[in-house]
């Protein structure tokens, strides 16, 4: 059994009756892959920042990092990777495209994530005088509807199904 076999399998086992009243399966996945995928993310952040990056300034250069930026630009590609691996095998389970055509179309959601993010605290912070924490909490809301549409209607939809 592949590892997404059995990711999949946890996910239904997980997806009791109580749950399918209000969400579907779909949705649920999705959550549950999100939420790991940020579980990793905190857990490579905390250990990049302090064992990789070792809280220290990077020099670039013509650029100075600091060390939570830099351990940001580390982290980043790994969490990328494995949030498209997880959307693709477990939650969405639409494998039968060309991986080349997903991985670019995960890319522009990410993009579009990133730009929503930052106009969200942008607006709110700035513009609405919404505390920062508030701010942020509002604009991740925004961020994971947005995130769920594009993949469930654009990243990981199924082509052959458009045309019927």
């Amino acid at each position: 059994m592949s590892i997404s076999q059995c990711l999949v399998k946890c996910v239904d086992a997980l997806y009791i009756p109580v749950v399918r009243r209000f969400i579907s399966r779909e949705l649920f996945g999705y959550g549950l892959c999100g939420g790991a995928n940020m579980l990793l993310d905190t857990l490579w952040y905390f250990l990049l920042y302090h064992y990789v990056v070792c809280e220290r300034f990077i020099n670039l250069g013509i650029v100075v990092m600091s060390p939570h930026i830099a351990s940001l630009c580390l982290v980043f590609p790994i969490t990328f990777i494995t949030g498209f691996w997880l959307n693709r095998n477990v939650a969405f389970r639409v494998t039968h495209l060309r991986t080349q055509k997903q991985l670019f179309r995960y890319a522009l959601s990410v993009v579009g994530s990133i730009v929503i993010n930052y106009l969200c605290m942008k607006l709110f912070v700035e513009l609405f005088n919404i505390w920062p924490t508030p701010s942020k909490m509002l604009t991740t809301v925004i961020s994971v509807i947005y995130s769920f549409l594009v993949a469930r209607y654009f990243t990981f939809v199924d082509d052959s199904k458009k045309s019927m």
